[in-house]
């Protein structure tokens, strides 16, 4: 009997009995995985992106690829997730990739560095630019393959126990802030603290540390810090568009199937917008909240954000001096940058300017 008059007599049910189609049916496995996060429950925003990434997971699989999501702390360190994923411990992580400059400052190209791209910027780079692939040349070192899965946007520049009025302010100050911008904070004199976000406020209310930074009003209302830190300044230079990224071993995920794989990378890239979303929706009341509450909103002066301006820069040409892999990416990182603040000049700053000023 022919192939195709076989199928058509005898019905799928009788050709996958008589085991005659495996290349018509291809059943997929059901699998479980772990996932790291770097965040406490507590943050839904940030924590809660790879939560959503999970779910969509377990929809387009049909409930066959679970991945369970782990707070940091539960399964590893917050910041050890970049060794667990290495060493095969855990399939995944969630995390801000410049926790991790201390292993290499290129991690922090992935994220987010002083004065650097802004999250529409980031993600251009990252899809459409050479951001993806360079990033993922230098992983591969760390037996990682990457995909962006989150941005929180511009954000604050932190809570402060004294206002900060000149550079001469920051002499001493213990700053909690993330990752690479520790290194201009202590080129203008602070002393940066690295500490997980459900660590911060303890610190600061013990006074551990003199002021903190950590996303934007949404999440930092939740954490507490107007309580103990009324200066809220503003823009977080360090931070203007930092994305997160979504971690996963080599090996385990090159033992996907192909169907398997374009599932994380569309779940992923559904997280990474979600996020986003959710924090530009939210952010606004939970501002107007902090105000009612006292808060006192300060800006930067230029003399400060020209002074670390300076220092950034300074920074960045001395690594390029030294470490090759920062060298090769950044190179590329700040032609993009450079072109895209040419474009947003003309379009998105001009008509932002104009909306925020207007009566509505």
């Amino acid at each position: 009997m022919e192939r195709r008059s076989f199928i058509r007599n005898t019905g799928l049910a009788g050709v996958l009995a008589a085991g005659a189609a495996p290349a018509i049916v291809h059943a997929q496995a059901s699998i479980r995985w772990r996932l790291a996060s770097s965040f406490p429950k507590a943050l839904d925003t940030i924590y809660g992106a790879a939560e959503v990434f999970s779910k969509k997971v377990s929809e387009m699989s049909g409930g066959k690829f679970q991945i369970s999501v782990h707070a940091g702390g539960e399964l590893l360190p917050p910041f050890g997730v970049v060794d667990g994923v290495q060493n095969g411990t855990i399939e995944m992580a969630h995390t801000a990739p410049y926790y991790f400059f201390g292993k290499d400052e290129t991690f922090a190209l992935a994220c987010a560095i002083p004065f650097g791209l802004n999250s529409r910027q980031m993600t251009a780079w990252m899809y459409d630019g050479n951001g993806l692939k360079l990033m993922r040349e230098f992983y591969a070192q760390y037996n990682i393959i990457s995909f962006p899965m989150g941005n929180t946007g511009a954000q604050m520049g932190g809570w402060f126990r004294k206002e900060i009025k000149t550079v001469d302010d920051y002499k001493g100050l213990k700053f909690r802030v993330g990752g690479f911008a520790g290194k201009v904070i202590e080129r203008l004199g602070g002393v940066p603290q690295n500490i997980p976000g459900g660590e911060i406020y303890q610190a600061l209310e013990k006074g551990t540390i003199d002021a903190a930074e950590w996303v934007g009003p949404y999440d930092d209302q939740k954490l507490g810090f107007y309580k103990v830190a009324p200066f809220y300044h503003y823009p977080g230079w360090w931070e203007g568009g930092p994305q997160l990224d979504l971690y996963v071993n080599t090996k385990a995920y090159e033992g996907l199937s192909a169907e398997y794989k374009a599932i994380v990378e569309s779940a992923a890239a559904y997280a990474h917008t979600d996020m986003q979303a959710r924090y530009d929706a939210r952010n606004p009341e939970a501002l107007k909240q902090l105000v009612a509450a006292k808060t006192k909103i300060v800006p930067f002066s230029k003399e400060v954000m020209d002074a670390a301006f300076r220092e950034a820069m300074a920074l960045y040409s001395e690594l390029s001096a030294k470490n090759p892999n920062w060298k090769k990416v950044y190179t590329d990182y700040a032609n993009f940058r450079r072109d895209q603040n040419l474009w947003f000049r003309f379009t998105e700053a001009q008509f932002d300017r104009y909306m925020q000023s207007a009566k509505l």
